[in-house]
């Protein structure tokens, strides 16, 4: 599995749990919220229980969160699709799955799994506060629960994309419809539009003097807005670059430097040819891979006194392509490994070098020439 994003606190069913540093404002807001409601409510209390048992429950809550995110990546591995991590953050968390899934009903599933695993919570905390019988905290702590994730459900449930409901919807659209694309474009609009209402509602509250649930509703959709416009620009992207592969659009011209050169000698052939990569040889035979990136680790002082050797990336360590590779494919890759351009290799040849600035080329030709079609 892929590194996520943040601090790693565990794994469930093999999946790597990770906390964003944004989950930490959400926690504490909501345990100050928590702390407050609960001062109000049992006045009887002491302050540190007050906070405690604020403290406890935003953990339980982030717990669901968990167990909602959780739902969602187990049915994906049930469908043998890949998954990264799941990653708690402000907005309370994602899983990240590694593939779409192949068909409307593998979509429906995986979403509505979350959603469901919501409201089974929010029963099971309903009956555990019936059966709390005359104990104050517990009762206080599983009503909150019980009613939030009712509530997170609900929500998740209304039809805009990326939202679980926004997914459904999709799903709907594309087992009607057969194209995901479409399907994708529909959701997307859903989401969009559902965004604008949650600014505007959050404007209208700010405006109407609640600040801090304006400015919250109105922080969520925008939130929701920008995933909208990225998820369907990623499909879009999918659509312009499918059937495309490495062989397509790779540069043949595939630059070479001699490993006993100085880094100030390989950054003056950068600058005159514009070149950012170069295999790197020895007796005209491959042995590395250098970029301009990892000349830019070393001290410019430094640059006369440094080979292309001392800091080439060994050939064992190089992510290659094929030529038959999709693109799309690659492109993932290179995002996984925060690597910009990679060498293709034919039979133990390199053939050529793909990078970013050629994907996004191939994409930008594609997206014009379907334009004065």
């Amino acid at each position: 599995m892929d590194r996520g994003t943040g601090f790693r606190f565990g794994k469930a069913f093999g999946i790597p749990l990770y906390l964003h540093p944004s989950w930490l404002i959400i926690f504490a807001l909501i345990t100050f919220s928590l702390g407050t409601q609960f001062t109000a409510q049992h006045p009887r209390w002491t302050p540190a229980q007050h906070w405690i048992v604020g403290i406890a429950t935003s953990l339980l809550f982030f717990g669901s969160v968990i167990f909602h995110e959780l739902s969602h990546s187990v049915v994906a591995l049930r469908y043998r699709l890949p998954v990264q991590s799941i990653t708690l953050f402000v907005f309370g968390g994602i899983s990240r799955i590694n593939a779409e899934p192949s068909s409307a009903l593998q979509e429906f599933n995986i979403a509505i799994a979350g959603p469901a695993s919501s409201f089974f919570l929010a029963g099971a905390f309903y009956l555990a506060g019936r059966a709390a019988g005359g104990n104050e905290i517990v009762f206080a702590i599983v009503t909150w629960l019980w009613q939030i994730n009712f509530a997170l459900a609900v929500f998740n449930l209304l039809p805009g994309f990326p939202l679980d409901g926004g997914r459904v919807f999709r799903s709907i659209v594309w087992g009607v419809t057969h194209d995901y694309t479409k399907a994708t474009r529909y959701a997307s609009g859903s989401g969009q539009l559902l965004g604008y209402l949650m600014i505007f509602g959050g404007i209208w509250q700010f405006v109407s003097g609640n600040h801090i649930g304006g400015l919250w509703l109105a922080f969520i959709g925008w939130f929701l807005l920008s995933a909208a416009q990225e998820s369907y620009a990623q499909v879009a992207v999918q659509s312009v670059l499918a059937g495309v592969t490495a062989g397509d659009i790779m540069s043949k011209d595939v630059p070479t430097v001699a490993r006993d050169i100085s880094l100030a000698d390989y950054v003056h052939e950068v600058l005159r040819t514009g070149r950012r990569c170069h295999i790197v040889t020895g007796a005209g035979t491959p042995v590395g891979f250098i970029t301009l990136h990892a000349a830019r680790e070393i001290p410019r002082d430094e640059w006369d006194l440094t080979s292309v050797q001392a800091v080439m990336m060994p050939l064992d360590k190089v992510q290659w392509a094929a030529p038959a590779d999709p693109v799309l494919k690659i492109l993932d890759r290179m995002q996984r490994e925060d690597v910009n351009q990679m060498p293709v290799l034919d039979q133990g040849h390199i053939v050529g070098i793909i990078g970013r600035d050629s994907i996004l080329g191939a994409l930008q030709t594609r997206l014009s020439a379907g334009h004065l079609a």
